[in-house]
């Protein structure tokens, strides 16, 4: 399995972006695909989270409102579409997956056995 995050950059207070994840090699129809965030100095922070068969989405609630995940089968692209940005949000933003992640495990980064590079999103106010 492979990820690939891109689409971060810089952005002022208010503004939007997209992450996109593009994965390959995914191996079943419970494959779950979340985004998390590390801003320098802090833990990994759960943002979001897609289980690819039923679309099911959990976010973190620093995010609820104004961020969305979603993904496109054909493309076997997750993204992360944020609006309403702040500088709170400036961080390394990660993708990662992992099969059959129940649901209340999917806001830890030790259940996902994949990650990709990640990219970095910068909010200036």
């Amino acid at each position: 399995v492979q990820l690939q995050a891109s689409g971060g950059g810089w952005v002022q207070d208010g503004g939007s972006l997209r992450l996109s994840c593009a994965t390959s090699g995914r191996t079943s129809s419970n494959y779950v695909v979340g985004w998390f965030r590390q801003a320098p100095g802090k833990e990994r922070e759960f943002v979001a989270a897609i289980k690819w068969s039923s679309r099911h989405t959990r976010y973190g609630d620093s995010v609820k409102g104004r961020f969305t995940i979603s993904r496109d089968n054909a493309k076997n692209t997750v993204y992360l579409q944020m609006n309403s940005l702040k500088p709170e949000d400036t961080a390394v933003y990660y993708c990662a997956a992992g099969n059959s992640i129940i649901q209340s495990s999917q806001t830890m980064p030790a259940q996902y056995p994949y990650w990709g590079q990640g990219t970095l999103v910068t909010v200036s106010s």
